[in-house]
């Protein structure tokens, strides 16, 4: 019983170390993983950063060349309205006039002509030409502006067929010093600068570059779209940000195609705000392979760290059972299946002082066969090793509690150490053993005699002195005739029937 004890902490041990050595590779996969898992967020949030710092260049890029040609063309216009506030301007010719008005006008391919307009919105002067072809203007929104909001400054249209191509209309106030509205000097900038603006630049599959008016109108976008140029997109989720903060970012789905970007924006003093745009799967796609291909080399890892420990687990289990088997080998007598002599000097030497520091008994019973070297010299050793076999059962069948050991002495005689009993308990124990082997068999070769020996450590004995004297007693029984216990008693031995 002792020794299935021992066996279950063997088990109990391997399956520790088992368990432990499992815990720490899930432990070190845990690790390794949260650490791969930590460096792939940083290089994720390095990627958005980046995009965010390349957008925002390529914002105040666009920003700052659309601003300088927007400037250019508001210095032409500020010049013509000047001009035009001169008194002798009315009395020279018209090729004089157009040398006045429009030397220092900016000229491009993509700038419309600057035409003058009068109060009454007829068109006075125009640049293209030294003999005009009347038209009036007064209900066009660039016109009625200046003439309501005298203090509007440069105002730029919404995007506009003007003079027979898609444009957005320039225009400045004419005032005269008394604050009289005279007319309104007016240009254009075309599409078409937009579009080779945006030619020159690198752009992904669906990147999109978006100029706002002020007040929220789309007065360009790239990739172009009709429908789109001329919407007020202020209540847009977001625009109010854009609209209200001279730079920044924002992620949501664009409202055109429903495609989630990082928006970048930039304004500058300009009236115009440059928004720029990149999907979030173009900025993380290199990120992606990465994650994938590092994700790949991980659970690849792992498997091999599950794989290589499951196996060392099982070898573990391997070597703790072949320990096992080694020790029981080693400790259990081949013949009757008990503990043999040294496993249990081992066992009645831990029970000694376990019990010497509790202040407990232990108890000792020595079994010997009675007239087994008659019956084994009659019957040939075979018989005389069934006999030792059967009354190693008996004893084995009697012991219940996990901490008795029943072992071969030697020869024919057996012990069994009871830690924790009594005199009177050894002593029961005692009969238990002996009936049960009587009725095992009528044959009286069958029978034993028992010497009962139950002591206190002490600081004077030892376990020897134990095993002295339920030796005594053994001997004891045998002279009182056998098949009897005999409990012995310090210091004398007292005979019990």
């Amino acid at each position: 019983m002792l020794f299935g004890r021992r066996k279950d902490v063997a088990k109990r041990r391997w399956r520790l170390s088992a368990k432990l050595l499992i815990a720490s590779s899930v432990a070190t996969v845990i690790g390794f993983s949260a650490i791969c898992a930590s460096v792939m967020l940083d290089m994720r949030h390095g990627e958005e950063e980046l995009a965010r710092q390349t957008l925002e260049n390529l914002a105040s890029s666009i920003d700052s060349e659309i601003s300088r040609n927007v400037e250019l063309y508001d210095l032409s216009l500020r010049a013509v309205a000047s001009s035009m506030l001169l008194p002798e301007i009315k009395q020279v010719s018209a090729p004089i006039r157009h040398l006045i008005l429009f030397d220092h006008a900016a000229t491009a391919k993509h700038f419309g002509a600057i035409q003058v307009f009068d109060a009454e919105g007829r068109l006075i002067v125009d640049a293209s030409t030294l003999d005009p072809v009347p038209e009036n203007r007064a209900d066009e929104e660039y016109f009625t502006v200046h003439r309501e909001a005298p203090d509007t400054g440069l105002f730029l249209s919404r995007p506009m067929l003007h003079r027979g191509a898609y444009a957005i209309v320039l225009s400045r106030r004419i005032t005269s010093a008394d604050g009289k509205f005279l007319g309104v000097v007016a240009g254009s900038i075309r599409f078409s600068y937009f579009h080779d603006l945006f030619a020159r630049l690198r752009l992904g599959a669906d990147d999109i570059i978006t100029v706002y008016r002020r007040d929220g109108t789309v007065i360009m976008r790239t990739p172009f779209d009709l429908d789109v140029i001329g919407h007020n997109l202020s209540q847009v989720p977001g625009m109010t940000q854009v609209l209200g903060e001279p730079s920044g970012s924002y992620s949501r789905p664009s409202v055109v195609d429903g495609v989630t970007r990082l928006f970048v924006w930039r304004s500058s003093s300009s009236p115009l705000i440059v928004q720029v745009g990149k999907p979030w799967t173009s900025i993380l796609n290199l990120w992606r392979t990465e994650a994938t291909r590092i994700a790949g080399i991980m659970a690849a890892l792992i498997a091999f760290v599950l794989g290589v420990t499951l196996f060392l687990a099982r070898e573990i289990g391997r070597r703790a059972r072949a320990e096992e088997r080694l020790e029981e080998l080693a400790t259990t007598d081949p013949l009757t299946g008990l503990k043999n002599r040294r496993k249990f000097d081992t066992e009645i030497d831990l029970e000694w002082r376990r019990a010497a520091r509790s202040g407990t008994p232990v108890a000792l019973l020595m079994i010997d066969a009675d007239h087994f070297k008659s019956y084994n010299d009659t019957w040939g050793h075979q018989a005389g090793d069934q006999v030792l076999v059967g009354i190693a059962i008996c004893i084995s069948d009697s012991v219940r509690r996990a901490g008795d050991c029943a072992a071969r002495f030697g020869g024919e005689e057996f012990a069994l150490l009871l830690p924790g009993l009594s005199n009177v308990e050894a002593f029961r124990m005692a009969e238990t053993v002996r009936l049960k082997v009587a009725h095992w068999s009528e044959d009286p070769v069958s029978t034993v005699s028992i010497g009962v020996a139950s002591m206190i450590p002490a600081a004077s004995l030892d376990w020897s002195d134990l095993i002295a004297a339920a030796d005594k007693a053994l001997y004891a029984a045998k002279a009182n005739g056998r098949n009897q216990s005999v409990l012995a008693s310090l210091p004398q031995l007292a005979l019990v029937a």
